[in-house]
């Protein structure tokens, strides 16, 4: 009985550590980049304020070959950020998401290009 519940054990160990290795992470995570603009925003109305926590507004994702509606959602408040909300530009043609993220310091650059020499916004 001891040496059955063991292979199990083994065996699961196993299976999940070969599950972990190929599950994509953030860091691996593409830009989507696409040739369809997307629909124009949808109207959403917005409850009354929560404390502590932040509005993150609906947007359209790309999913399965398609623009997807997104509902906007309260987020929790981080001390110190300013959130900005996803967004869809326009870039030669083609269409580039950002998703919804924290910014430290508020200027509207994501904080990895802060200090890049080519920040307009750095003093």
């Amino acid at each position: 009985m001891k040496t059955i519940a063991l292979a199990f054990s083994i065996g699961a160990a196993s299976l999940l550590s070969v599950g972990a290795m190929t599950v994509p992470t953030t860091a691996q995570a593409q830009p989507v980049v696409i040739q369809v603009a997307p629909p124009p925003p949808r109207f959403e109305r917005v409850p009354p304020p929560r404390r502590g926590y932040v509005w993150a507004p609906g947007h359209y994702e790309w999913r399965g070959g398609r623009h997807a509606w997104v509902g906007g959602v309260w987020v929790r408040e981080r001390p110190g950020y300013a959130y900005r909300a996803p967004e869809w530009r326009q870039d030669g043609g083609r269409w580039q998401y950002s998703a919804g993220r924290w910014d430290r310091d508020g200027d509207g650059v994501p904080n990895r290009y802060d200090r890049r020499p080519n920040n307009p916004y750095r003093n």
